[in-house]
């Protein structure tokens, strides 16, 4: 169910008072929707999101046609490239 339709529904169904609260729990999760923690692709890119509050930095590995390769990322978003060369990336469990 997408964002839009829950909240037309939610907003028809509850109060005024409690709609409001409805409307401020769902909008950080539609933010978070638009640069999900891990691998997404946009349109054109392909990036890592490492989301923690540490500052810790973590080894990836990435997917590709060919030898996959492992990349240290650091927290928030990192570029990996076309996403038309890029199949996908996963934390390997490990610091670096």
């Amino acid at each position: 169910m997408n964002v839009r339709r829950f909240l037309t529904t939610a907003l028809a169904v509850v109060g005024p008072l409690t709609s409001a609260l409805v409307l401020a729990v769902a909008t950080p999760a539609a933010t978070a929707a638009a640069n999900p923690c891990g691998f997404y692709e946009t349109g054109s890119d392909a990036y890592y999101n490492h989301c923690t509050s540490d500052g810790s930095r973590i080894v990836i590995e990435v997917e590709v046609w060919g030898p996959n390769y492992e990349k240290c990322v650091a927290p928030g978003d990192t570029w990996l490239g076309s996403s038309s060369k890029i199949d996908g990336a996963f934390y390997t469990g490990r610091l670096c």
